[in-house]
């Protein structure tokens, strides 16, 4: 169990809320450092264990003294720039490492043990093998190079500071507070509104994981999680992307058109993904519980119950 409190920055996305969560539940305090004018800031539980802190990454260093607590692990999510072509952007990109850095800074400031920040599989390229800890990256956008270079140098980082290190390489995620512009949420809301959702082949070999999965590997991490190690964090299945689309088409609306195959691959399409989570189930006993069926069933009720369409979330 771990010790009084924690921080979380980048808390208000489908991962982050989750993890919150879970920390309720297992009755640690949590400091969710949210940006200012964050409007996905309603997303994080109103609890008497949770406490919003409004900032930035680029002002992380002046929270320290908001911060009455002692916190044992520090949870880094926060990330600028993780869509469309900002994923391109080398100077925001750039800046996110820094941010990166400053957050394993604070960690230190604040006496934390432990701090595990969050990967993702850009770091790879694309590949054709399941993904590990030890599979050769090689990424080829601005968003995976520094996604790498954040992991490498926080790891250096932590050393000197006598922390605890533990990157995370997240493949995909879904579930409730997941963003429109992912292909699960916005393929709901599409079919719920009775449109005609296109698609890729879907010939891809896709591994998704629930978000409450995902929070429960994140937290088994902070207590077994081993110090310098890179997990992969996926349910370890991969599945043609087509028979994850039926599902959703099943689940959400399977009277409307669903257009399979009008969509062309891109020029960097990955066709393969797919995470070994060997090593994370041996350290901590990580098991996947939620099937994609049931996922899909209870995010299209978050979004049925939520004011997500008036509210847009990425912002």
């Amino acid at each position: 169990m771990m010790d009084v409190a924690v921080i979380i920055t980048g808390p208000t996305g489908a991962v982050g809320i989750a993890l919150i969560n879970k920390l309720i539940q297992e009755g640690i305090y949590v400091y969710a450092v949210v940006r200012p004018e964050s409007r996905r800031i309603q997303n994080i539980p109103i609890h008497p264990r949770v406490e919003i802190i409004r900032s930035d990454l680029l002002n992380l260093p002046q929270i320290k003294d908001m911060i009455t607590r002692y916190c044992s692990v520090f949870f880094h999510l926060g990330w600028d720039g993780t869509f469309g072509d900002s994923r391109d952007d080398m100077y925001l990109q750039n800046k996110n490492v820094e941010y990166a850095l400053t957050a394993v800074d604070l960690a230190n400031d604040l006496g934390c043990t432990t701090f595990i920040g969050i990967g993702s599989q850009a770091e790879y390229g694309r590949v054709d093998c399941k993904l590990s800890g030890n599979t050769p990256v090689r990424p080829e956008t601005g968003y995976g190079i520094a996604k790498y270079c954040a992991g490498r140098m926080t790891q250096i980082l932590c050393r000197k500071y006598n922390i605890r290190h533990i990157w995370v390489r997240i493949l995909s995620v879904y579930g409730p507070y997941d963003g429109e512009k992912t292909m699960v949420v916005s393929s709901i809301a599409k079919l719920l509104n009775g449109e005609k959702v296109l698609f890729t082949k879907g010939e891809q070999i896709w591994d998704f994981v629930y978000s409450v999965d995902a929070a429960e590997a994140l937290y088994l991490l902070s207590q077994y999680g081993i110090d310098g190690k890179t997990y992969c964090l996926g349910s370890g299945n991969g599945v043609p992307l087509a028979d994850y689309i039926n599902i959703i088409h099943d689940v959400v609306n399977p009277e409307v058109s669903l257009g399979l195959g009008e969509i062309p691959y891109s020029q960097n399409q990955v066709m393969y993904l797919c995470a070994d989570i060997s090593e994370l189930q041996k350290d901590t006993g990580f098991m996947p519980h939620t099937s994609f069926h049931d996922g899909i069933k209870l995010t299209k009720e978050w979004y049925e119950k939520s004011k997500f369409k008036n509210h847009p979330i990425n912002q």
